[in-house]
């Protein structure tokens, strides 16, 4: 199966010899890793493939070209390092070249990124591997009118995972692997790690800078809507806390689970599919998840019996990041599998997820406007022992704009675009906590439950949570319910939750000190911003 129109792509210097398939089905790409080696077959019919090295991002490895038409406008430093257009053109070089004499076959992705024929953009992926084509298969758009014979892409990924950076000593850069940007050129390069993500996350960064110059805020949350197509609700959080399962509701159908657009129109999705965590997968607690994993699913870096492919799901041996991607329509109640476009209105309900191992914050609080941006701004998160390797204590973790290693932007370019839009659709902004109350994770207390969680977030999205008493925390000043569906403020209020109140204190204030020391790295001068702060 060659290309219907080969000089549909251009790039001096490209002219691979083998075979050269474009937008294979999911069963031909299946078809083509199994008979590789590239993977084998889980016994739901899912196929498994191991990423090598890489079992995660490297974001230490990622780069964007200091070129005339991005350079005034991109946030430079630790997440977006400045490479040369001259080493950039020595790598090509190299990436073409290993194209050119690799006479295996070159699997080619077409689609969009962007579920709106406005705001989306084209997305071409090229590919050694072809477990790498049903990723993007699995992960970005495969129609919305792009994928026709004059297709133009309006941004190109050439994964060329087998080729490394010998010359990164040379060259100042951090390792082997690279992955570099030109947006002047639409076009960026992998190489060294065969991790799919830095497709996915790749076209996410390079929308994060194209949208927001548009007046579109670019998210990364998951969102969903009731049964009547109304009432959207995001959902923001990092990893850990809750955001793919919270949103993947029984009661509510899913848009998508991880990035989204926000225009004038409402909101869209970014994606086609969903590339969710697996370790640990229950499928009691996470139905939808568990039965998405089915043929055409493409799971990464799975432990299984040898014998019978079943998988093992809670064993991390080689790594914590297990994860699958697999169309959002194999989600059964999510608008993709009703046949729908993955759009909506505009949202009701923000709800900032956080897993709190200090058990300082609040189950849940609202959260006012100038607040909401400071919290959108700081991104916290907490890890705690056992969810990673090293991890013997409770950390604190901040991530600008909850994603801050997709930020292309200055992080408050965002923020003052999500308050413009909270402003102007009069939407409501919730803080959740979805680890600890009362007490540290360290004291050996259980985690709040996912079931309580759920009730809560039902109760924000249903609005009768408008109709309880509130007061105000003392250190973060944001409203916190004295009651909610049987609990009372022994388990609302963080303060009457501790045994002992001066501990509360103690960790409270040790929080806030974390929260304003973070701050300051993004702080321009915005007293607006600040004023929605913890006080000491």
């Amino acid at each position: 199966m060659k290309p219907k129109n080969p000089s549909s792509f251009k790039l001096t210097g490209f002219n691979p010899p083998g075979n050269i398939y474009v937008n294979l089905s999911s069963e031909m790409l299946e078809e083509h890793i199994l008979q590789k080696g590239e993977g084998r077959l889980a016994d739901s019919g899912a196929v498994m493939v191991d990423t090598g090295k890489f079992t995660g991002r490297s974001p230490d490895d990622k780069y964007f070209v200091d070129e005339d038409s991005s350079s005034q406008k991109l946030w430079w430093g630790t997440v977006n390092q400045k490479i040369s257009e001259k080493i950039f053109n020595e790598l090509l070089l190299e990436v073409l070249q290993f194209y050119n004499r690799e006479k295996t076959d070159t699997y080619f992705f077409e689609g969009s990124a962007g579920d709106d024929p406005e705001h989306g953009i084209g997305v071409r992926v090229i590919a050694k591997k072809a477990w790498q084509a049903l990723f993007c298969h699995n992960m970005f758009i495969r129609s919305n009118g792009l994928l026709e014979n004059a297709f133009e892409s309006s941004f190109t990924i050439i994964n060329a995972s087998d080729v490394k950076n010998h010359n990164f000593k040379k060259y100042v850069m951090n390792s082997e692997t690279f992955i570099l940007f030109h947006l002047g050129r639409k076009l960026a390069i992998i190489g060294g790690s065969e991790y799919g993500g830095e497709m996915k996350k790749g076209i996410f960064s390079v929308l994060h800078y194209l949208l927001p110059q548009k007046d579109i805020l670019s998210m990364h949350c998951s969102a969903n809507v009731d049964k009547n197509n109304k009432n959207t609700a995001l959902f923001f959080g990092l990893s850990g806390t809750g955001k793919t399962t919270l949103s993947t509701d029984p009661k509510r159908p899913l848009i998508g689970d991880d990035e989204h657009g926000w225009s004038d129109k409402g909101i869209f999705n970014f994606e086609g599919g969903c590339y969710a965590k697996v370790i640990n997968l229950d499928k009691k607690t996470e139905p939808e998840i568990y039965n998405a994993i089915r043929k055409g699913a493409l799971l990464e870096n799975v432990v299984y019996n040898e014998l019978t492919g079943r998988v093992i799901y809670n064993d991390d041996s080689k790594t914590e990041n297990t994860r699958v991607s697999y169309p959002i329509r194999f989600i059964e109640n999510s608008l993709a599998a009703s046949g729908k476009s993955s759009r909506a209105e505009h949202p009701k309900k923000i709800i900032f997820l956080t897993c709190d191992a200090y058990g300082v914050l609040p189950p849940v609080a609202k959260l006012s406007s100038k607040q909401a941006m400071y919290h959108f701004i700081s991104g916290y998160t907490a890890k705690v022992a056992g969810t990673e390797r090293g991890v013997k204590e409770p950390t604190a973790v901040f991530s600008p704009c909850f994603g801050g290693p997709f930020l292309t932007l200055h992080p408050t370019i965002y923020a003052k675009l999500l308050q413009e839009k909270m402003n102007q659709y009069n939407v409501q902004v919730y803080l959740v906590n979805t680890g600890w109350i009362g007490a540290s994770a360290s004291s050996g207390l259980d985690r709040i439950s996912l079931p309580l969680t759920r009730k809560i977030v039902h109760g924000i999205l249903d609005g009768s949570i408008e109709k309880l008493k509130m007061i105000r925390d003392p250190y973060f000043k944001f409203r916190v319910p004295t009651e909610f569906s049987g609990t009372d403020d022994s388990f609302l209020v963080p303060s009457k939750a501790w045994e002992n109140e001066e501990d509360y204190h103690q960790s409270a204030k040790e929080l806030v000190k974390k929260f304003h020391k973070n701050f300051k790295l993004y702080d321009n001068g915005d007293n607006q911003i600040r004023s929605g702060g913890p006080i000491d």
